[in-house]
């Protein structure tokens, strides 16, 4: 079974960058999509963005496609959100996912495997 964890979500400032890291492990991930998806609180998930393993095609949200960027590293089976002048309304809990069944990608009831999410923070 894949087994996904998250790590480097931590308190920045507004303006700052970060990387998170998805690691993939129990799986291989040339068929799938990888999404990453973020939950504030009180709010519903929301979709972020998503990449496709093979080619690295990539499509992200309305709100984050001019600051964010989806990566992976074929080597290592790890997936990577570069985050850009981060806002306060970029403050969620990320989730990496995974698609194996190459559905619509913002959907979240097509991802199978989850991580437990890592908490991004952005204040002054």
């Amino acid at each position: 079974q894949v087994r996904l964890v998250e790590s480097g979500g931590r308190l920045v400032q507004p303006g700052d960058s970060l990387i998170l890291t998805c690691s993939v492990q129990g799986g291989t991930l040339s068929m799938y999509v990888m999404g990453w998806f973020r939950q504030a609180p009180g709010k519903e998930r929301e979709f972020v963005g998503a990449i496709r393993w093979t080619d690295v095609a990539t499509i992200y949200a309305d709100s984050t496609k001019d600051r964010f960027t989806i990566s992976r590293d074929n080597v290592e089976n790890q997936l990577y959100l570069l985050m850009n002048s981060v806002k306060p309304e970029d403050t969620a809990v990320y989730y990496c996912a995974a698609n194996p069944g190459r559905l619509v990608w913002p959907t979240p009831q097509n991802y199978a495997y989850w991580g437990h999410g890592t908490q991004v923070t952005v204040s002054s």
